[in-house]
């Protein structure tokens, strides 16, 4: 079906990775990870907590080390945090490792989706629109330059997400 069993979503926060991650490996029988979820077992912390005390680069370490070992595992469909890409040894192992699936969604609809969310510490701000406008014109660019495949979430439910990427596993990628 795909030149390896691993399948990497990245995105922006917001764009549905960890929800359309977790019934894309469902329907393809692979098991799921999600880099931030490791991070926070790990810790036994969430993450506004881990920037806090380690602020930014703390947490872009730890999920340096978290990306590189899930990344070896086989047959897993991933979600990477949204600023995993920022790092080159980050985009590096998941280009090398698997099949990199960019779901986009406007600055817009991340907010919608995310603006009730405390969980997210690069929003703590008082314009969180305009700080998500910054991380997408900073960080769109990297997602693509990563992504085999580049899918909308926008406005869209889970499933039709899902059958999306799926046909399209089947039919454009060696």
């Amino acid at each position: 079906m795909m030149r390896s069993q691993n399948i990497f979503l990245v995105g922006p926060m917001g764009a549905g990775k960890s929800t359309i991650g977790r019934q894309l490996a469902e329907s393809l029988s692979l098991n799921f990870k999600d880099s931030d979820h490791e991070i926070q077992r790990r810790t036994g912390v969430d993450i506004p907590t881990i920037f806090e005390f380690e602020g930014e680069e703390g947490f872009r370490q730890r999920e340096r080390q978290v990306i590189d070992e899930l990344s070896r595992h086989e047959g897993i469909v991933l979600a990477t945090g949204g600023g995993a890409v920022l790092r080159a040894d980050n985009r590096q192992d998941l280009t090398s490792r698997g099949v990199v699936i960019y779901l986009y969604c406007s600055a817009e609809q991340q907010y919608n989706r995310t603006s009730r969310d405390r969980n997210r510490p690069l929003l703590q701000t008082k314009d969180p629109l305009g700080r998500l406008r910054e991380l997408m014109e900073e960080r769109d660019p990297i997602y693509r330059q990563v992504a085999d495949m580049v899918v909308s979430t926008e406005k869209r439910g889970t499933a039709s997400v899902v059958k999306e990427i799926r046909r399209r596993l089947e039919s454009e990628l060696p």
